[in-house]
């Protein structure tokens, strides 16, 4: 499986770096984005990479044709290429059925806070009613290479770290991750150099829960 394209940058940039995995994290907000109807029509999410890897990331584009804010635009462009063959890292299940995705056309990458923030429109393959009906959707990297995780203070999420759209009646929920302690020796047993088996980040993705009424 082809690497996430974070992971291959910091290869390129620290060559040195031999650590178990995960290697680096994400910190995530979506929102359910629902038109009049009460239909789920796309999630938005905003990615912020770690202090570290946002550190050499500014640093090596700062240096690249045309400064920081050129470096940043062509950013994007890989981010989502690099994304786009593997669902944008996004399962989104509504109640037993798994959810069709679009391609990603609105997106921008931008520098907030001192770290690289990705943020992207993710639509779905069609509409989908919300009413009466549970969604669920894991973010994670195929490889475990990186950390998902929801926005938080401490083990708490924040307030916008999971938020939906419209005037839908819903409750929503950031379930952590209980990965069976055979799958965390797995993963701290590996290194830079080594592949993850395919599926392992699944394990150990935090699950959102959205209930409408």
């Amino acid at each position: 499986m082809k690497r996430a394209w974070l992971a291959v940058l910091l290869l390129g940039l620290l060559p040195g770096l031999a650590l178990a995995h995960p290697h680096g994290w994400i910190d995530i907000r979506v929102r359910l984005v629902v038109d009049d109807e009460g239909r789920l029509e796309a999630l938005h999410q905003a990615w912020r990479m770690d202090p570290f890897y946002s550190l050499v990331l500014l640093e090596e584009l700062s240096r690249t044709e045309g400064g920081l804010e050129a470096g940043l635009d062509r950013l994007g462009g890989e981010i989502r290429g690099n994304l786009a063959p593997f669902d944008y890292f996004t399962e989104i299940r509504l109640g037993e059925e798994r959810l069709g995705l679009g391609d990603v056309s609105e997106y921008t990458v931008m520098e907030r806070g001192g770290r690289v923030e990705f943020v992207f429109l993710l639509p779905l393959e069609s509409t989908q009613p919300l009413n009466g009906q549970t969604l669920q959707y894991k973010v994670f990297d195929p490889t475990y290479y990186l950390e998902v995780v929801h926005e938080a203070e401490g083990e708490t999420p924040l307030d916008d770290a999971l938020l939906v759209s419209g005037g839908l009646n819903c409750s929503t929920q950031i379930v952590p991750a209980n990965p069976d302690p055979e799958l965390v020796m797995q993963a701290a047993m590996l290194d830079v150099t080594d592949e993850a088996e395919p599926g392992l980040g699944r394990h150990f993705a935090e699950t959102g829960v959205v209930k409408c009424e």
